[in-house]
């Protein structure tokens, strides 16, 4: 089943955040179906320019016609996010006014039951955010040992069955492939106790996502972009970034945290203020930015959305 149906969430929060201006050079690393990048693309005049990120050739076909109709002034780029500085170079960009990234898995991607992201349909383990990436889901849950499996379900999706999951996948695999997301639901849901799966929310919920993550290793692409996007901003730019679980929101917010305080400014008395070092970036929202209730009733997959602000002051 295919679908292009996307509601991108907190799209008025994220286009609010990056401040845009209309002749300013903007990144959106996470394109999808271009539901942000066309606020984006709007907002632009023909001295402006979209550069758009996205690894899926289906969501890059269906983008490019959709931009096409609001302007001429984008770039797609079908990529690896974490490319970033290195494509630049090859545009001759040395800095840029914004840059986007919203971490959720799109809704065709979860929607289209040949992926493999969803524990909604039987399908191939597959969980590419590419087709060019040799890793699938079928390959981790086949071929890594006990202990890589433990490891990846523990620290990527923090299940406290981490153990006992790995282990019947291991103990299930030695007698046939698992080959399909219902198979891996099986073993998962076998491996709870009854109390766990009368909880509300999928039992393989977390187990999918911590597959994800390893297949597509989003946590270190995250941070090798995060720290790319940073580097290139123009004065008065910003990043925005909507993540949707903790692991991403974590090291969202240390790499932000890094780059707009300075340590032990005030552990020294005796500093002269002018000798105080400044940070060249301030974070625009301590606090995180969360949907509204208003978007929950619309999109219940924003429920987990967070939104975080960086801004280069000098």
């Amino acid at each position: 089943m295919k679908s292009n149906s996307h509601i991108p969430v907190l799209l008025n929060e994220a286009i609010s955040g990056l401040n845009i201006k209309s002749d300013g050079i903007y990144v959106d690393m996470t394109l999808g179906r271009a539901g942000h990048s066309s606020e984006i693309l709007k907002k632009l005049d023909s001295k402006g320019c979209l550069i758009a990120f996205d690894q899926d050739l289906e969501a890059v076909a269906y983008s490019k016609e959709r931009l096409s109709e609001i302007g001429q002034n984008f770039v797609i780029v079908n990529d690896n996010f974490k490319n970033i500085e290195k494509i630049l170079d090859q545009m001759n960009i040395s800095r840029v006014d914004g840059v986007l990234f919203d971490l959720g898995v799109s809704s065709p991607q979860f929607d289209e039951d040949y992926r493999g992201f969803s524990y909604r349909y039987d399908a191939p383990l597959d969980m590419r955010m590419s087709q060019e990436n040799p890793l699938t889901a079928r390959e981790v849950v086949n071929t890594y040992s006990l202990e890589k499996l433990t490891k990846i379900f523990k620290e990527y999706g923090e299940d406290k069955y981490s153990y006992n999951i790995a282990k019947n996948i291991c103990k299930r695999r030695s007698e046939k492939p698992i080959e399909t997301t219902f198979e891996l639901i099986d073993i998962i849901k076998a491996s709870k106790p009854i109390r766990e799966l009368e909880k509300v929310g999928h039992p393989a919920k977390q187990i999918f996502q911590a597959l994800r993550i390893e297949v597509n290793d989003e946590l270190n692409v995250l941070k090798e972009a995060l720290e790319g996007s940073i580097k290139r901003l123009n004065v008065n730019g910003r990043i925005v970034v909507i993540t949707f679980q903790s692991l991403e929101d974590k090291i969202t917010k240390n790499i932000f945290r890094k780059y707009s305080v300075i340590e032990g400014n005030r552990i020294n008395d005796y500093i002269d203020p002018k000798d105080i070092k400044t940070p060249d970036y301030k974070e625009i929202n301590r606090k995180v930015i969360t949907p509204s209730e208003d978007e929950l009733k619309v999109n219940r997959r924003s429920k987990s959305a967070k939104l975080r602000i960086l801004e280069k002051i000098k």
